[in-house]
């Protein structure tokens, strides 16, 4: 039996420093696992002190670290350091440093003041990195030069990790002058090994990079219904894969594109938000190699606006929006058709609902599904909006569109829907539309009705679309069912679920899930399984700004001790070894830039390096904490998280005299946001609260999922 090789980062990071006289004889021992891994003799021992199966494998003075299954070896690990017994075992090395010491998760959050690090001796300082950090090490370890002179400077290990460098090459380092945990390695992602030579040209530099390895559940979905009649829908809570089985699907259908004659195939690969964009392409680049010339990465929407770029349309602002929706409310009350009782009525329905929920009805209702009579809105079933509306009630809205509509024209402006609605009748009347031979749709729960239409347009055969959605996570517009969207879109029998989360813990998870609750949409997907475990999440109070600021540099300046409570520690192993997270890997997620900016300027005061950005304008690798709204967070992922900015910003924000019933959808959809904004973390959470009137999403969350404690005052 030949066992196919995969291997984690660690790996891969620990070879580039091994000498390159060395490297063969260690790829031809890997050979030796290919054929057989079991252990045996004094060859293949087994590494006692971990919770895996971790064994070893020898190599001259090297040793290679691996674990294996039915079928498979993972490679962990390759360096020299020698066995460690005890008695008649063969025994993991631990590090040096006594974490008996460390402060709990109630020390650091609590009001008191912030627990300091335990004191090092000098002594231990001077031996705190095994190595001296110096040029030659760096470019072993292929280091960009412009980290040479901080990385130099390191003496320890919290120099190393504080310096100003970017996750990846701090992992590299930590890899390579430090003894990993490889329970906490198994933990990491899997990548493609395919042959030792492709180690080899790694090595040697010429190899950018491996591919992730799908688990079965994912891998199954890569190739399923691929030459079925109809589209496939993949639908998964958060941090089961969607995405990445998404981008695995570019490969797979332009394989078969291929195999059935189509040599160059045009592909579209569509992202909801700008942020994961370029973040998408870097990943397909390293899955397709020279493949990648025939896909397009874009947003729904800039494949909107390019097909009426010509135009130069002026899109509607949310100010311009809503002062002319006010506008329009006076023409429309004024001018409202039928008799006087019915006058009342429609009078009485606009009074009663607020200018936003009017704005969503027309934009999002109306002109996102393409309504474009009377007739037809009052006969059209208004999926995932609370309040029933009769005819008479829907004619007073017809009417108050036709008066908004009116202020647009003669403004020179057009909304996103309108854009949208314009360029599928564009789409629809050209004699040669842009199509490609397939279209993937990454997140479409977000996406309005017209703009899916676009993308269905696009697609040569509705069999070659590929699309991912969770409709718990759908932050934007309104519900809506698969089958009023397009006639293509009918996915019995291909309809797939992932149900095992690689992303976050099993209790932020639970939490998050327990918080979302009675504003759940979507229920098929059940039971979830859990790869990754940690502490509860946290809830905190606070009462100024002040004391917020104060609590979230405590948080993220301790942001080891408090992973180190994800499971449990062996005696002598700190969770700084164990994680290595730099300030970079903490996130805040704030309602409004406005509150962000505000909390920015507030932890740099506390000397905390902290940045407010926009999802255009974001950078995974920027030294420091990154704060961006909870909309912008959408895709994307942090070790650490914190959620605050809520006592200089109500959320949401409700006008006065809202109806009950309106007032309940709203809570319903931004109770998604902040589901989506908890599902972000990885490893740890926190949320800032108000301890004076919390808004309603702020408050009563369950102590089985979440670890509340005192106000902070």
């Amino acid at each position: 039996m030949t066992f196919e090789i995969i291997h984690k980062p660690t790996f891969t990071n620990q070879l580039l420093l091994i000498p390159k006289e060395r490297v063969v004889q260690i790829l031809e021992k890997i050979e030796v696992l290919r054929n057989e891994p079991k252990p045996h003799g004094n060859l293949k021992k087994k590494l006692h002190g971990y919770k895996g199966n971790v064994y070893r494998l020898r190599s001259g003075d090297y040793r290679i670290i691996y674990t294996y299954g039915d079928g498979w070896v993972t490679l962990l690990g390759v360096d020299a350091r020698k066995d460690v017994y005890k008695g008649s075992k063969l025994v993991a090395e631990t590090p040096e440093i006594d974490i008996s010491n460390l402060p709990d998760l109630e020390t650091i959050l609590s009001p008191e003041i912030a627990p300091q690090p335990p004191i090092i001796q000098e002594k231990d300082q001077k031996t705190l990195l095994p190595v001296t950090i110096d040029e030659e090490l760096l470019q072993s370890l292929r280091i960009p030069q412009e980290c040479f002179v901080p990385l130099i400077t390191c003496r320890t290990l919290d120099d190393l990790i504080t310096v100003d460098v970017p996750e990846e090459i701090r992992n590299r380092l930590f890899d390579c002058i430090t003894t990993p945990n490889f329970d906490r390695v198994l933990a990491q992602p899997s990548l493609v090994t395919g042959s030792t030579d492709d180690l080899l040209r790694f090595k040697q530099g010429n190899l950018l990079g491996f591919l992730l390895k799908l688990n079965p559940e994912q891998e199954k979905y890569v190739n399923w219904a691929i030459d079925a009649q109809g589209p496939t829908l993949l639908k998964g809570s958060p941090g089961t894969g969607k995405s990445t089985v998404a981008l695995y699907r570019v490969k797979a259908i332009i394989e078969a594109l291929k195999a059935a004659g189509i040599e160059k195939p045009k592909i579209l690969f569509t992202t909801y938000t700008n942020a994961l964009v370029a973040f998408s392409e870097q990943l397909l680049t390293s899955l397709l190699g020279d493949d990648i010339k025939y896909v397009e990465v874009k947003t729904a929407d800039a494949i909107a606006f390019s097909l009426v770029r010509h135009e130069s349309p002026k899109l509607l602002t949310t100010k311009q929006a809503r002062k002319l929706l006010k506008q329009a409310l006076s023409k429309a009350i004024t001018s409202l058709p039928g008799n006087k009782l019915q006058r009342y009525a429609q009078q009485q329905i606009l009074d009663r609902l607020n200018p936003d929920y009017l704005l969503e009805e027309i934009n999002s209702i109306i002109e996102a599904r393409e309504i474009t009579t009377l007739e037809a809105y009052q006969a059209t079933p208004r999926n995932g909006r609370k309040i029933p509306l009769n005819k008479t009630q829907r004619q007073a809205i017809w009417h108050l569109r036709s008066q908004f509509y009116q202020l647009l024209k003669q403004n020179n402006l057009v909304t996103w829907q309108q854009l949208r609605t314009h360029a599928l009748q564009l789409l629809r009347q050209s004699p040669n539309p842009p199509l490609y031979d397939a279209v993937i749709i990454d997140e479409a729960q977000d996406l309005d009705p017209n703009g899916l239409r676009i993308l269905i347009q696009l697609c040569r055969a509705p069999n070659r679309l590929f699309i991912t959605a969770d409709a718990n996570q759908s932050i934007y517009g309104s519900s809506f069912r698969w089958r009023d969207i397009h006639s293509d879109l009918k996915f019995v029998g291909r309809t797939g679920i992932l149900r095992i989360n690689h992303r976050t813990t099993q209790e932020i998870d639970l939490a998050a899930h327990s918080y979302l609750n009675e504003s759940v949409i979507d229920c098929e997907i059940g039971d979830r399984e859990y790869i990754n475990n940690g502490a509860l999440p946290a809830v905190r109070a606070v009462n100024h700004a002040e004391d917020e600021a104060i609590l979230l540099t405590r948080f993220c300046q301790h942001r080891d001790w408090i992973c180190s409570l994800t499971e449990s520690i062996p005696h002598g192993q700190t969770a700084t070894r164990e994680y290595r997270l730099g300030i970079g890997s903490c996130a805040i997620l704030v309602p409004t830039a406005e509150s962000g900016t505000k909390l920015a300027q507030q932890l740099n005061y506390q000397g905390l390096e902290a940045h407010y950005t926009d999802s255009r304008e974001l950078d995974l690798h920027k030294q420091g904490v990154k704060i961006l709204t909870l909309k912008a967070a959408k895709g994307l992922e942090f070790p650490i998280v914190a959620i605050a900015g809520f006592l200089t910003s109500s959320f949401p924000t409700i006008a006065r005299g809202t109806p009950q019933d309106v007032k309940t959808e709203i809570y319903n959809r931004e109770r998604r946001t902040l589901f989506v904004a908890m599902t972000r973390a990885m490893r740890a959470l926190l949320i800032v609260v108000p301890a004076q009137k919390p808004g309603i999403l702020l408050q009563n969350f369950d102590p089985q999922w979440w670890n509340l404690g005192v106000v902070s005052s």
